[in-house]
């Protein structure tokens, strides 16, 4: 079953361009955790509770695939879904894109509601985590915190 995305928009920033006026490659990384951030609060799971609970999600593995540069001023879509999961690690998938002005624009529930993703493909990745308790130890979350897990289970 295929997991529901989840799009942030924002437009590039003139910070995040180098001396090229192209969107510097580290850039996107940043990108996909603000959009796996609003992903994960969309659902009602926010990293602030995550971490009251007692749980931290550290990044295990990070993976990014180019397609074309994004530049200053351009509206941008990042696609957030959870791509699989188990009681012990976490997998998003992204699509960053470029939307149209009028895309960005609108502001309907379609902002708000998982969406396929759509616009010209900028870069795509997947990251994977762990989750772990205070000490860093690995913990399995379907035990320690079946609500968390619930909410996990219910982004299909």
């Amino acid at each position: 079953m295929t997991h529901k995305w989840h799009r942030t928009d924002f437009r590039v920033p003139y910070k995040d361009t180098d001396r090229m006026g192209v969107v510097h490659h580290g850039n996107y990384i940043t990108w996909f955790e603000n959009a796996r951030t609003e992903c994960m609060r969309y659902y009602d799971l926010t990293y602030r509770e995550v971490e009251q609970s007692g749980f931290l999600l550290p990044v295990l593995d990070v993976n990014v695939t180019y397609k074309k540069s994004a530049f200053y001023d351009d509206c941008v879509a990042v696609f957030a879904r959870v791509a699989s999961y188990s009681p012990v690690r976490l997998k998003f998938a992204y699509e960053a894109r470029k939307i149209t002005e009028k895309d960005f624009m609108y502001t309907t529930e379609s902002k708000t509601k998982a969406v396929e993703p759509f616009g010209q493909l900028l870069a795509e990745g997947t990251t994977m985590h762990m989750w772990v308790n205070q000490e860093w130890k690995p913990a399995r979350i379907d035990k320690a915190a079946p609500e968390i897990y619930a909410v996990i289970q219910n982004t299909i």
